[in-house]
């Protein structure tokens, strides 16, 4: 039971602080590695839970998010960078600077522990105690996708979201369907593959995918 708890406690740990390095950094490339990182602490979470819970469907789903999440869906990103100019770029222009960026981050973490107190109150388990970490990661993944400039950036924020309730789906309950969880994952590499597309019909057409630039165009 200690074993488990604490590799719960660590692979949490690890999906956290991977959505706080993404806030942090501003270089594209480096975004991308950390989503890969947490790609592999998201299976992580799921393969652990699997273990302890004896549950071959959910180790099949943790199989399928380490391939997804840690794999193709950076590899998408990378591609998305191309060879233009956001290729290792940087979000030089965020709405917000990195230390207030950080300061919110630690806010939105504060408060995802507030209101999942509930939640964590119904059935005080290791799973149930590491529900806000789900929900602060969330949080993040909305909180970059609102700031940020970058179509890639934006595209990442919006993984991270995904991330966190995914995240969050597996504490709350490990009984997660594999078809549900194949659904939702295939739902969002389509996103993603779409949002691909377009990004670099924006590189190609605008020379950049800064979304301010974009809106300065005129006919």
């Amino acid at each position: 039971m200690t074993g488990y708890v604490q590799s719960l406690d660590l692979a949490c740990g690890a999906l956290l602080v991977t959505a706080v390095v993404i806030v942090w950094r501003r270089r594209l490339s480096a975004i991308i590695r950390t989503f890969a990182l947490q790609g592999t602490a998201l299976a992580a979470i799921a393969a652990i839970l699997a273990a302890h819970g004896h549950d071959p469907r959910l180790g099949a789903v943790a199989a399928g998010v380490l391939v997804l999440r840690a794999v193709a869906l950076p590899w998408l990103l990378r591609r998305a960078l191309g060879s233009g100019p956001d290729a290792g770029g940087r979000e030089t222009r965020p709405l917000i600077n990195v230390t207030a960026s950080l300061l919110a981050v630690a806010a939105l973490t504060m408060l995802a522990y507030a209101v999942s107190r509930p939640l964590t109150a119904l059935d005080p388990s290791p799973a149930a105690d590491a529900i806000p970490v789900g929900i602060a990661v969330t949080l993040s993944g909305f909180f970059v996708l609102v700031t940020r400039r970058r179509a890639v950036s934006q595209l990442a924020g919006f993984l991270l979201m995904d991330n966190g309730i995914t995240a969050t789906g597996f504490l709350t309950t490990a009984d997660t369907g594999l078809l549900v969880e194949l659904g939702v994952s295939l739902d969002v590499l389509l996103a993603v593959v779409v949002l691909r597309v377009l990004a670099g019909r924006m590189r190609d057409v605008f020379g950049d995918t800064d979304l301010d630039d974009l809106r300065e165009l005129r006919d």
